[in-house]
């Protein structure tokens, strides 16, 4: 019997894990820093958005922007150095933008049933982007092949969530399977959430920070044989209104002792997204134990996001601008695995295109139109992204398992908007890993991995609001960025007891970043100049130290230096990479009722201060980050549950218990205040 860290206060004590080597694994074989996370911890600890899902992830600082936004740090790297996935699908596309970005917030957190973070894996199994971390979001199904075969089924979910810290935010979902056992099944669901205003203590009402959501997502599965099955999937998701409240006039500004947040100047400055995706995948087996190939997944995909924002900079000489970009990806996958005598291959490849659209205006305070086709990137582009990978699992022994793989990348941009140049890249990559079983309960695991990063769109043409209201521009000259990351871990596991630690260094070579176009510039441009490094530690803990009580902890650090010019021409300076994690960390407790019926469980959520940022990075991000850094703070929470009878569950939790006015490092508004929050689930 195996414990999962993050996965504490779940059933699976030791599930399969499938997206750190494109095959079947026990999470506790992966030769990675590794984290499952399922539908029972997102519900049990009450978590709004998909970011908010990682937040007690060791390694990982979950930064909002806003209330309705979430980015992800990952030892690190945010926004399109991480890559996401739903259901093994490649969502990062061509247009998004350098640092944190709101994009993960469009997967609907409740139709979610388990995710799987793998850390610093490298390019080699999916591609372009994945340099802090990959996420693969799968969502629900209707598990029909768990069914008697030839029954019919019938079930579903209903459940509506209450939050009292949030002007009355209100959360539904309702979700129902059908089908024949071992045939077919049909999964539905909707999502409605309105979130109001959040308060805390020192701010009081943040007002703009409530926003609406609705989501749908069908699944329908059918076996071609016992061994195969076609799957189809759509799924959208709508956000509306969503301010960047840290730039508008409603953020009047916040002091703690000597730490100060500077007030916003923007009238408005709202975000409207929508995502689509579609996809038809025929996957299966051969039980042939002479087949050439044994299990394969060929997935075709299509996708749609629109991704608009206005902005109302009163005062300003063209106070209102308007830019939206609508997205089109086309891809297809495919992967197949072969069993040998002493491991397994895992082969195949990957192409995906966006066909983009862009739009955009701005007008002065009267309405006259100074520029009516200010285009946030160039309209009418595309952009090719193609990858062919293979990786041998090697099991020599019970003891060893080696993992070697490689990847070659080609990418191209085809520029529109009169730009007409075609710029590509290409790339190889490598990744070499093993894990060493020490004995029934000590593992030990490492490696080197490369990651690689090609130019996108936005970082070629790109125009974009970044910071406090500067001006960022692409540029033509960019190249791709390269990322070395050398990991070592240990792990330990019993029956009562899980233990899991790791370090890791990142190498990063060429990395594109945004710097001044000169001295004192509000306008800054996109080039390759920053050489530099990240290293950090991870601890994490499971103990079950009596068969009603568990305790679960982890603790993670980061530090981590980069060199690149003042401004362009300028002088090389080094200065500590942005937003890195302080030293942070979380304690819970928890107990279950002898006929588990009733849980409760308190936790600690905690971080140090962060002062390591230069002058200009401050300055230039001022009303989220205050000066001399972000002030540290200690959370308290209680949670608990009560399974009413077979059917009805009923949660109840008290968010920030001690109403402590704090801010997560980098983010645009503190976190709520005290509040209550109380659900109901009723299943059929």
């Amino acid at each position: 019997m195996v414990l999962v860290p993050a996965a504490f206060a779940q059933d699976l004590l030791d599930p399969l894990y499938v997206t750190a080597s494109r095959s079947e694994q026990m999470l506790k074989d992966v030769p990675y820093s590794a984290n499952f996370i399922d539908s029972n911890f997102i519900n049990d600890n009450v978590r709004r958005t998909l970011p908010k899902a990682l937040l007690y992830t060791p390694g990982v600082l979950v930064q909002q922007t806003t209330h309705g936004h979430g980015s992800p740090f990952i030892r690190g790297f945010t926004g399109r150095r991480n890559l996401l996935m739903v259901d093994g699908v490649r969502i990062n596309n061509s247009t998004y933008r350098g640092g944190p970005i709101q994009y993960w917030n469009t997967v609907d957190v409740l139709s979610v049933d388990r995710m799987e973070l793998v850390k610093s894996q490298g390019s080699v199994l999916y591609g372009s982007d994945a340099v802090g971390g990959t996420l693969n979001a799968f969502t629900k199904s209707s598990n029909f092949r768990d069914h008697p075969e030839g029954l019919r089924f019938v079930n579903g979910l209903s459940s509506y969530e209450y939050r009292t810290n949030g002007e009355g935010s209100h959360i539904g979902r309702i979700e129902s399977q059908v089908g024949v056992g071992a045939k077919y099944g049909l999964h539905l669901g909707l999502s409605v959430k309105s979130f109001g205003d959040i308060h805390s203590d020192a701010i009081g009402r943040m007002t703009g920070t409530g926003y609406r959501e609705d989501a749908f997502d069908l699944r329908f599965d059918y076996a071609l044989g016992p061994d195969s099955t076609l799957t189809f999937v759509t799924q959208y998701v709508d956000q509306d209104d969503v301010s960047r409240w840290h730039s508008t006039i409603n953020n009047h500004g916040w002091i703690d002792g000597d730490h100060v947040i500077s007030p916003g100047t923007f009238s408005q400055r709202i975000y409207d997204q929508e995502r689509f995706l579609s996809y038809l995948r025929f996957q299966g087996s051969n039980p042939d134990q002479s087949s050439i190939i044994d299990r394969w997944s060929a997935t075709f995909s299509c996708q749609q996001t629109t991704d608009s924002e206005f902005q109302d900079r009163n005062p300003s000489s063209d106070s209102i601008r308007f830019a939206n970009i609508d997205t089109k990806t086309f891809g297809f996958d495919l992967a197949l695995e072969s069993d040998t005598r002493k491991g397994t291959w895992v082969y195949g490849f990957d192409y995906y295109r966006d066909d983009v659209d862009a739009q955009g205006y701005r007008d002065n305070a009267a309405g006259t139109a100074l520029d009516p086709t200010r285009l946030p990137l160039a309209d009418d582009s595309t952009y090719d992204l193609l990858g062919g990978f293979g990786q041998y699992i090697w099991r020599p022994n019970k003891s060893w398992e080696i993992t070697a793989g490689s990847r070659y990348t080609y990418a191209r941009a085809s520029l529109g908007n009169g730009i007409n140049q075609s710029p590509n890249w290409d790339a190889l990559v490598g990744s070499l890993r093993a894990l060493y079983r020490v004995n029934d309960e000590w593992s030990v695991f490492g490696g080197i991995s490369q990651a690689f990063r090609a130019p996108n769109l936005n970082d070629l043409t790109g125009e974009t609001t970044s910071l406090a209201g500067i001006t960022s521009l692409g540029s033509l000259d960019v190249e791709p960025e390269h990322y070395l990351t050398y990991e070592l871990g240990a792990r330990h596991s019993t029956e009562d007891l899980s233990l899991s630690a790791a370090v890791f260094y990142t190498d990063i070579t060429d990395q594109i970043v945004s710097i001044p176009d000169a001295m004192g510039s509000s306008t800054n441009r996109l080039v390759n100049s920053a050489e530099g490094y990240i290293y950090g530690v991870e601890v994490e803990g499971v103990w079950n130290f009596t068969p009603r009580w568990s305790l679960h902890g982890f603790a993670a650090w980061q530090q981590g230096e980069g060199d690149e010019p003042a401004y362009l021409g300028g002088p090389i300076i080094t200065e500590n990479m942005s937003r890195l994690l302080p030293l942070s960390g979380s304690v819970a407790l928890r107990w279950t009722s002898p006929d588990h019926k009733f849980w409760i469980q308190g936790r600690l959520l905690g971080a140090m201060t962060e002062d390591r940022l230069s002058a200009a990075q401050q300055a230039a991000d001022n009303q989220r980050i205050p000066t001399k850094g972000t002030p540290g703070y200690v959370v308290v929470s209680l949670n608990a549950g009560y399974q009413a009878s077979e059917d009805l569950k009923i949660t109840a939790s008290i968010e920030n218990l001690l109403d402590e006015d704090y801010r997560i490092h980098g983010s645009g508004q503190n976190e709520p205040g005290i509040g209550g929050v109380v659900g109901v689930e009723w299943a059929w």
